[in-house]
C-alpha cells in the first residue's frame, strides 16, 4: 500500500506517539478528526483500540502486547481501516523493544517553546536541540538510537504571549482583552498548543518512534505553579483560573501522563479503565471522557494525595523514577516540602537496591549550584518568617518574582529526600546502585554536580545531578550573568551568611558543581557503559539550511564507577566512535571531554 501524504482532510490530527515501550509490549498514542477506530500493525500483528472523546476531541492509545523482546520492526498506523502513517516521503516508524542484554541508552531535556524553524525564530528561541537530534536520527540509519526520549517538564507553555496558528485559534474564540488575556483558557485551547507544539514533522516522526516518558513542570500550567501557600491563594481568588488548572491537568493526562503507564497501570488507572472495559465488552460509540476526567483533575489540585503522577519505568538492570515536584507538594506553611507525606512514602517504597545505576528524573534540580541552594533556603526562612513579618512580605515577593521555588526552598523535603537516596547508597535497602543520578531541567542552563567525598557518609555509590535545559528556550545574556556568579563567585558568601542562621541548616551531605554553566539549547545524551555512564549535552547548528540542522557537542562527561575511582583504577576506555549518532561524532567539540575523578 502506498504512504499517505499529510494533508488537512486525514482522519490523523497529531501522533503517533510512541510512548511506553519494554521487552513484550508498548504503547501508541493518536489524535484524530473524528471517532474512529484505530490500528497498529507490526510485523504480521494487529492491535486495534476504539478513540475516546475529551471535549470533543479524540484520542486512542493503543496497546500492543504480546511482543518479543529485543526485536525492531516497522509499524504502521490506520484509521478506520485506511492508512494514515507513515506519511509519504518519511522514513518508516519503528517500535523496538528493550532487550535486557543491551545497556541502556536515552535522551532528556525540558523547556521547549514553540516557534518557526527559520532565521526570526531561530533568532528569537535559537535553534530547537531536540529538532536538530531528531533529524540526524532521521537522516542516518546507522545511528545509536535512544531507548527513550525523557522530557522534564515545559513541553508547552500555557501562559506565554501566542502568535501565529495559536493566537489567531484564540481570537477566534474569544476576546483576548479579558481574563485570562493571552493565556491558555480551557481544553480546546490546550488541545491546539499541544498540536502545534507537537506538530512538526520531523519532530512528529521522532516522537513516532522514539519512546518518551514525560512530567511537567510550571510552564506547562502556569508560571511559579504552587511556589507557595500564598500564591495558591492569590491564584484561587482570580476567576479564570479553576478551569485553566482543571483543563491542564486534563489535558496533561489525555497528551502525556497516560503514556507514560504500563499496560498493567492503565488497566488499574481509575479513568482510562473504563476506556478498556468499553471496548472489550464492545460498547457502542465513543466514550465521552469529558465528565470524569474533569473531576479527576479537579480533585487531584485540591486533594493531590488522592492521585499519583509520578512513575517509573526499568531499563536493563537500571530504574528510572520520574517525580512529580509540582502538584505533589505540602504548601502548608508549617509544613512545606516538595512532595506530600503520601508521595514520600511512595519515593521511600520505591527507592530499592538491587539496580545497577538509579535515575531520578525531577523537572527541577535536586542539587543546585551550593550559592543558589544557599540563597533560595534563606529566602524560605525568612518568608516562613524567621525574622519578622515585613521581611516575610519581602521574600515572599521575592520568591515568586525570581522563582526561587526549587527543592533548596523546601528545606524539610530535601533533607528527607537526600536521607534516603544515602540510605540506598549505603546499601542499607539491598544491594547499593553504582550511580544514584537526578536527572532535571527548569533553570535554562545546564551543569553536573556531585556530591563530594560519598564514601565518608558510608555511600557505596556515586550521587550526582545532571541538568539538561532548555531545549529551545534560552536565558537572557543579564540573567547568565548572576547564574554564573551564583554557581561560582558567590559560593563562599552565601555559605558564610547560610551558616550565620540557626533557622538554614548546613547540608548534611556537600556537593559541588564540577562542570557548568553552559547556556546552549542542549538535548543530553545519557549512556550507559560496563564500567560507567557517559553524559554528552548536544546543541543544535543552523548553516542556513532550516531543514538540516547538525548537531554540535558541548560537553561531555564521564562518570566511572566509585570503586575505582576510590582506588585509583585506570579509567575506562572511550565510548567506541560508531556507538555515536554521526552527526555528533563528526562535529568538532567546543569544550573538553572530562572523566570525574
Amino acid at each position: 500500500m502506498s504512504q499517505p501524504r499529510a494533508d488537512d482532510r486525514s482522519p490523523l490530527v497529531l501522533g503517533p506517539l510512541l510512548r511506553y515501550v519494554d521487552e513484550t509490549s508498548a504503547t501508541v498514542w493518536v489524535r484524530t478528526a473524528q471517532a474512529a477506530e484505530v490500528s497498529v500493525l507490526r510485523a504480521g500483528r494487529e492491535w486495534t483500540a476504539r478513540t475516546f472523546g475529551v471535549h470533543g476531541s479524540h484520542y486512542a492509545l493503543v496497546v500492543c502486547d504480546g511482543l518479543e523482546p529485543a526485536t525492531d520492526e516497522p509499524y504502521e498506523v490506520r484509521v478506520d481501516g485506511r492508512t494514515v502513517w507513515p506519511l509519504s516521503g518519511e522514513p518508516a516508524s519503528r517500535i523496538r523493544t528493550l532487550d535486557p542484554d543491551r545497556l541502556p541508552y536515552f535522551a532528556f531535556g525540558s523547556c521547549r517553546t514553540m516557534g518557526s524553524h527559520d532565521d526570526e525564530g531561530n533568532a528569537l528561541h535559537g535553534v530547537d536541540a531536540l529538532r536538530s537530534l531528531a533529524v540526524a536520527l532521521r537522516d542516518d540509519p546507522d545511528a545509536g538510537w535512544p531507548d527513550l526520549l525523557l522530557l522534564l517538564g515545559d513541553q508547552v507553555y500555557a501562559d506565554t504571549t501566542p502568535h501565529g496558528e495559536l493566537e489567531d485559534f484564540m481570537r477566534s474564540r474569544r476576546s483576548l482583552d479579558e481574563p485570562p488575556y493571552e493565556e491558555i483558557k480551557d481544553y480546546p485551547e490546550y488541545d491546539e498548543l499541544y498540536r502545534i507544539t507537537w506538530g512538526d514533522p520531523v519532530i512528529r516522526w521522532a516522537m513516532s518512534t522514539v519512546p518518551s516518558a514525560m512530567i511537567f513542570d510550571d510552564h506547562d500550567i502556569r508560571d511559579d505553579w504552587n511556589t507557595s501557600w500564598s500564591w495558591r491563594r492569590d491564584i484561587r481568588a482570580t476567576t479564570w483560573w479553576q478551569e485553566r488548572i482543571v483543563s491542564g491537568l486534563a489535558a496533561y493526562w489525555v497528551h502525556q501522563h497516560i503514556g507514560n503507564l504500563s499496560p498493567a497501570e492503565l488497566a488499574e488507572e481509575e479513568v482510562f479503565r473504563h476506556v478498556l472495559e468499553h471496548d472489550a465488552k464492545g460498547g457502542d460509540g465513543e466514550l465521552d471522557l469529558t465528565d470524569a476526567l474533569d473531576r479527576l483533575a479537579a480533585r487531584a489540585d485540591a486533594q493531590p494525595e488522592t492521585y499519583r503522577w509520578s512513575h517509573t519505568r526499568e531499563l536493563g538492570d537500571s530504574l528510572l523514577i520520574v517525580l512529580d515536584s509540582r502538584a505533589a507538594r505540602d504548601l502548608r506553611p508549617d509544613g512545606r516540602s516538595m512532595l506530600d507525606p503520601v508521595e514520600m512514602e511512595w519515593l521511600d517504597d520505591t527507592l530499592r537496591g538491587g539496580h545497577r545505576h538509579v535515575f531520578i528524573g525531577t523537572s527541577l534540580p535536586f542539587l543546585l549550584p551550593p550559592g543558589l541552594h544557599d540563597f533560595e533556603a534563606i529566602d524560605e526562612a525568612v518568608a516562613q518568617g524567621a525574622y519578622g513579618r515585613l521581611p516575610a512580605d519581602l521574600a515572599e515577593r521575592m520568591r515568586r518574582s525570581i522563582d526561587l521555588e526549587h527543592w533548596a526552598a523546601f528545606t524539610s523535603g530535601f533533607d528527607e529526600v537526600f536521607d534516603l537516596v544515602m540510605d540506598l547508597a549505603r546499601g542499607h535497602r539491598g544491594p547499593a546502585p553504582q550511580t544514584v543520578m537526578f536527572l532535571s531541567g527548569d533553570v535554562h542552563n545546564s551543569y553536573f554536580a556531585e556530591v563530594t567525598e560519598p564514601t565518608r557518609h558510608g555511600a557505596r555509590s556515586r550521587i550526582v545531578q545532571a541538568v539538561c535545559s532548555p531545549i529551545r528556550n534560552p536565558m537572557p545574556r543579564g540573567v547568565r550573568v548572576a547564574v554564573s556568579m551564583l554557581t561560582r563567585s558567590l559560593v563562599r558568601p552565601m555559605r558564610f551568611l547560610a551558616s550565620r542562621s540557626r533557622r538554614v541548616p548546613d547540608p548534611a551531605y556537600p556537593w559541588t558543581v564540577t562542570e557548568g554553566p553552559w547556556f546552549d539549547n542542549n538535548v543530553a545524551l545519557c549512556r550507559v557503559l560496563p564500567d560507567r555512564v557517559e553524559l554528552t549535552w548536544v546543541t543544535g547548528v543552523d548553516h542556513g539550511d532550516h531543514d538540516h540542522p547538525t548537531l554540535r557537542e558541548v560537553w561531555s562527561v564521564e562518570v566511572p564507577e566509585l570503586s575505582a575511582a576510590t582506588v585509583g583504577g585506570p579509567e575506562g576506555d572511550a565510548v567506541p566512535a560508531s556507538e555515536l549518532p554521526r552527526a555528533v561524532r563528526d562535529s568538532p567539540r567546543t569544550r573538553n571531554h572530562h572523566t570525574v575523578a
